[in-house]
């Protein structure tokens, strides 16, 4: 049975509204195969670029341990992959669930161009996945967060950016 997944009405013409609704199809079905397969949470992703997916994911926290493999990330990971490329301009990212914190800076980290979305971090919450907390957490100082954070070795870590600034052959990102 296939699933008709509608998006929110845009000026884009109606083929381009099809097109968004192929793409959000695929993302929902890698979402349920993975949780069919007890692979992880109800998440799937794909990366598209031209008019074809460059990359799928779904969630796979669970099954391959990770914590950070979201779907979103997977399908981040598979297309840089398969463009052998470490950002993704030129891409959409489409997600059946808007991106929790850690995915969306994956999004802005491989600079995808736009993300499509189907639920809210609200219905994710309403599911049992509520990352409210970690929005929270993130405009606060290291020293006022939940999790303890203390700066040590400061000098020893500089050392680091130093080279990097004046490494001539360095591949800028």
């Amino acid at each position: 049975m296939e699933t008709r997944i509608s998006i929110q009405e845009t000026p884009e013409s109606g083929r381009d509204a099809r097109v968004h609704d192929q793409w959000m199809r695929e993302a929902v079905e890698l979402g349920h195969r993975g949780m069919a397969e007890n692979g992880g949470g109800p998440f799937g992703a794909v990366v598209v670029t031209g008019g074809k997916i460059v990359g799928r994911g779904w969630n796979q926290v669970t099954s391959l341990l990770d914590p950070t493999a979201h779907a979103e990330v997977m399908a981040i990971r598979d297309a840089c992959r398969a463009l052998q490329r470490f950002e993704l301009r030129g891409c959409e990212l489409y997600t059946s669930c808007e991106p929790c914190p850690m995915c969306l800076a994956a999004a802005y980290w491989a600079r995808v161009e736009r993300l499509f979305y189907g639920c809210t971090r609200g219905d994710a919450a309403g599911a049992g996945f509520d990352d409210e907390f970690i929005y929270q957490q993130i405009p606060l100082e290291p020293a006022a967060r939940s999790l303890p954070m203390t700066p040590i070795c400061r000098e020893s870590a500089l050392r680091l950016f130093d080279e990097w600034k004046n490494n001539p052959d360095k591949t800028p990102y």
